[in-house]
Formats: structure tokens, C-alpha cells, sequence
């Protein structure tokens, strides 16, 4: 009799995953039954769908070797600078491409200091959290900016009366880095600079310039990110968007990218940010102190290391 051969889906991160958000799903759904209702589905969407764009700029980044820990702040200034062109009567569509390019800015930024000063990008962004927020202080003068009325219809907005908007963005995005990674040159330096730099320098791929590309591309996300955030709640501040980039930077580990980069796939992501979003419900409807949720959380992105470790560590893919 031949062998049969273990199908390579099983073999994903992204299955287990998924085996595990059925499970906890199933598990919460027994013990509350408003869990498996349409309005909280829907929510657990709604909630995850800025966290799936951030996410997914974080993907390129993180499978190139690189890291941004700014986000949160990036985030907090580009709704601010939105918030207050749109507070100045200019219309929404100018308003929002400032701020996306606001946060492209921002996040070229953090590349060209990198590369500048042959720093880890991990450090230039930790630095910057300081900066883009002291800018985002300085030009509200720590005042929330409100518009609501102008804006709330992207966030507010339900396809079909069931589907959220902002979710379709967020789903738009995922295809978007998929497509980037899977089908085109840029993908593949993506990867090849993310596993081996300096073999990817040697093989005449331009590092340097391509680093500069993927942060660009990852402030494109962050910065739509923030613009659908902006339209969900009706409201900004210097705060806006804190704890953001961590979560982004969870979701990516979680769903299988390895810490020194080379690896990695959107679909992973999603799944790694969806696990994050039903987490965070289930623990509401369980009403579990918030405080423990911190926990949780933290507990949950040092398994996803180690697993993600222990999986590479053994030849997986």
C-alpha cells in the first residue's frame, strides 16, 4: 500500500488556528448563548477590521526583518490631522489622502533613519512613538477632535444590512499583501530579504530601496487604518490607536511569521487576528476582569512564539 500523505493544509499554523477559534467558539457559545447571535458576530468583525489593516502592513514588514512599534502613535496623529482638515471644512476625500500620507511620512521616516544610521528599525520606532505623539499633542493641544456628522458613514455602513463596510476594507486589504506576496517580484524580495539579507544583496536585488518600499506600503495600511478608525468612532486624540501596533505585531506571530522574518503568509495573519478579536469577545461574554484580558493576551502572543519557534526550529515551512 503507498503512503498517504498528510494534507499540507494540516501542517499550517493558520489550521490550528482555526481549530482552535471553532473550539472556543463552540465552548462560549454553550455557556452564553448571546455569543453566537448575528449583532455580536457582526461586532467581533466590526472590531477586528482596523486591526486586520494595521496587520497587515505589519506582515510585510515583519517578514522582511523589519519591525514598526509606532503604529499606535502613527494612528493617533494621522486621526488627528484628518480630524482637523475636516474640522476646517475641507471635504472628506483630501482630508483623508493628508492623512494617509501623513502616516506614509511617518513610517518612511522610521525606514530612512534605519538605513541612515544602520539601526535596527525595532529602535527607530520605539523612538518615534515619543515624536509623532509630541506632534499630535502639539497640534490639538491635547483636545479631542470631534466630526461627527461628517465622516461616520464608512464606519456606520452595513452591505446588505449585515456586512460591515469597514470589514470589506479590511478583507480588501488581506487580498491586497496576498497578491503582493504571492504574485509579484516585490513579494519575493520581500521574503528573500527577510531570510537572508546579505545573500539578497549579493544576488543584485536593491535592499536598501526595497526597504524603503515596504515601509512606505506599510504606512499606506496604517494610514487607512486610521482613517476607518476615524469613521468608526467620530472622534480623535493623541491616544488614539495606542496598544495598536502590539496587537498588529501579535496577530502577525500568531499566525506563523517568525520573529527574524523570512516567513510567513497574510492568510496566517487573518486568522492570528481573528483568534485575537474572538478572544478578546469571549472573554467580555465570559466577563472576565479586564485587567486579566492584559494577561490573557500576553500569555497567548508567548505560546504563539514558542510554537512558531518550536515549528521552525524542526525544518517545518
Amino acid at each position: 500500500m503507498k503512503n498517504l500523505k498528510t494534507p499540507s493544509f494540516l501542517r499550517e499554523q493558520w489550521f490550528f488556528l482555526f481549530v482552535v477559534i471553532l473550539i472556543m467558539s463552540c465552548l462560549t457559545a454553550a455557556v452564553n448563548s448571546r455569543f453566537a447571535t448575528t449583532n455580536n458576530l457582526i461586532s467581533v468583525l466590526e472590531q477586528i477590521s482596523v486591526l486586520g489593516l494595521v496587520a497587515s502592513g505589519a506582515t510585510i514588514l515583519i517578514i522582511s526583518g523589519n519591525f514598526d512599534i509606532s503604529v499606535g502613535a502613527n494612528i493617533g496623529l494621522s486621526t488627528c490631522v484628518i480630524a482637523m482638515c475636516m474640522k476646517g471644512e475641507i471635504a472628506v476625500f483630501p482630508a483623508v489622502l493628508v492623512g494617509v500620507l501623513v502616516s506614509v511620512v511617518c513610517s518612511q521616516f522610521i525606514g530612512g533613519c534605519a538605513l541612515l544610521f544602520k539601526a535596527p528599525s525595532f529602535i527607530i520606532s520605539l523612538a518615534c512613538i515619543g515624536v509623532f505623539r509630541g506632534i499630535a499633542l502639539a497640534l490639538t493641544r491635547g483636545t479631542i477632535q470631534t466630526i461627527y456628522g461628517k465622516f461616520e458613514y464608512i464606519g456606520a455602513t452595513r452591505l446588505f444590512g449585515l456586512i460591515p463596510l469597514i470589514f470589506v476594507f479590511s478583507i480588501i486589504g488581506y487580498c491586497v499583501v496576498h497578491f503582493i506576496l504571492q504574485k509579484t517580484k516585490l513579494g519575493r524580495r520581500i521574503f528573500a530579504i527577510g531570510d537572508n539579507e546579505r545573500a539578497a544583496y549579493l544576488s543584485g536585488i536593491r535592499v536598501n530601496a526595497n526597504k524603503m518600499i515596504f515601509f512606505m506600503l506599510n504606512g499606506i495600511f496604517v494610514g487607512v487604518a486610521a482613517a476607518l478608525l476615524l469613521s468608526r468612532v467620530g472622534a480623535a486624540q493623541p491616544s488614539t490607536g495606542q496598544g495598536m501596533e502590539m496587537k498588529a505585531i501579535g496577530a502577525v506571530v500568531i499566525g506563523g511569521a517568525p520573529m527574524k522574518g523570512g516567513k510567513g503568509s497574510v492568510v496566517g495573519t487573518f486568522f492570528g487576528v481573528l483568534l485575537m478579536g474572538v478572544t478578546s469577545n469571549v472573554l467580555n461574554m465570559l466577563r472576565i476582569d479586564a485587567y486579566l484580558q492584559d494577561v490573557v493576551f500576553g500569555l497567548l502572543l508567548i505560546a504563539a512564539i514558542a510554537v512558531t519557534s518550536l515549528r521552525y526550529s524542526k525544518g517545518g515551512k
